[in-house]
């Protein structure tokens, strides 16, 4: 029963930190290019701040019922006494979500405070530069987010 809410908590977070990362890439962005740059700033920032926020709660429930999940099949692994043989996926997994995770923290903590400065600065050349480095790097983890969903799909995990 514990794995099943913790798997179900893994996905959901998943789904919301992925989906989000689509959302706005390919919803929200084209929607708001037609705004003036202070307006469309300002904008961005807000709904950056609250997906960040949120993404952040989201990351953490990902790594850390992940992980649970991961000690919980190794203790009983060792406890049958059966050597622990870690599906090859879920350290792919792993890895991928750690990295993930990683440029999550490169994206909030470096790129949108200058994003934040430049708003608040009204230096509306630097934040644009600040969301073109954001939407790089939410690019790469959604594709790398895209790529464990592939990987769980493919090896039925």
């Amino acid at each position: 029963m514990l794995y099943a809410v913790l798997k179900t908590l893994h996905v959901l977070s998943i789904i919301v930190w992925v989906g989000g990362m689509a959302f706005t890439l390919f919803f929200l962005r084209p929607a708001v290019a037609q705004l003036e740059p202070p307006v469309r700033l300002r904008l961005m920032l807000d709904v950056l701040g609250r997906f960040f926020g949120a993404v952040l709660a989201m990351v953490a429930m990902t790594l850390v019922t992940g992980a649970w999940m991961m000690a919980d099949y190794a203790g009983r692994a060792a406890g049958s006494g059966a050597g622990v043989h870690m599906p090859w996926s879920w350290s792919l997994m792993a890895a991928l979500g750690v990295l993930m995770a990683a440029i999550f923290g490169h994206i909030r903590y470096v790129l949108f405070a200058r994003l934040r400065r430049a708003v608040a600065s009204s230096t509306w050349v630097a934040g644009g530069a600040a969301m073109a480095s954001i939407r790089v790097w939410v690019r790469v983890n959604l594709a790398l987010g895209l790529l464990v969903v592939v990987v769980v799909v493919l090896t039925g995990q």
